[in-house]
């Protein structure tokens, strides 16, 4: 589980977000830090069984993701996240593929799969499979558990004009216009500091299951 001290040194960390602090905090960070890694440990055993095709190179330290943030072309100087986020591909080590992602944040932590506003060519895959085979994805994404677990698919950004190739009275027209295919579920303080919560994220990440399959086989 997350220990309730995570998740204070994280809101205490939004409140006082400058290097004077987080210095004189840094052992709180990496207390906080390697509860992270090792409830993230714990979790991606779970997942790799459900995964077969997971990276075995892909191991909890290097699945948290940095906390020092990238300030350079950024209205926003603050130089630190106030979260921990985790990565989990589907495929290889590196994120922002079909992935599994898990946000640790007080009042603002969730799980999430599937991808995150993907590259032309990669985009230009799902659509094609998305056009010849949306029964599959409908079945996925229009169940009523999905749909209670991660409300409306179509409700993602969406293009304002029809993609290339496509014409606007395609049946599909709302899936293949999506930018993003993700599903994500909010999870509560209450329930990421719960004794059985690596079992509660890893139960969501099994829902997500079929989507992150479907979209790996769009891009295979």
């Amino acid at each position: 589980m997350i220990y309730q001290e995570s998740l204070d040194f994280l809101k205490d960390l939004a409140e006082n977000n400058n290097r004077e602090w987080f210095t004189a905090n840094k052992q709180r960070y990496e207390k906080a830090r390697e509860n992270v890694i090792d409830f993230t440990g714990k979790l991606l055993e779970i997942v790799r069984k459900a995964n077969p095709g997971m990276d075995e190179n892909l191991d909890a330290k290097k699945s948290v993701m940095r906390i020092y943030r990238d300030i350079r072309f950024r209205i926003d100087k603050t130089p630190y996240k106030n979260n921990f986020g985790v990565s989990l591909p589907t495929t290889g080590t590196k994120g922002g593929g079909v992935e599994y992602y898990l946000q640790i944040q007080p009042g603002n932590s969730f799980i999430g799969g599937g991808y995150w506003m993907p590259e032309a060519p990669h985009l230009k895959a799902i659509r094609q499979e998305i056009d010849y085979n949306a029964t599959d994805l409908k079945k996925i994404i229009d169940d009523k558990e999905f749909v209670k677990l991660f409300g409306d698919f179509r409700a993602q950004e969406q293009l304002k004009t029809v993609p290339k190739g496509y014409e606007a009275d395609n049946e599909n027209i709302d899936l293949l216009k999506l930018k993003s295919f993700v599903a994500w579920h909010k999870i509560s303080d209450k329930e990421i500091t719960d004794p059985n919560s690596v079992q509660l994220v890893a139960g969501m990440c099994a829902r997500i299951l079929p989507l992150n399959v479907f979209l790996k086989n769009a891009l295979a």
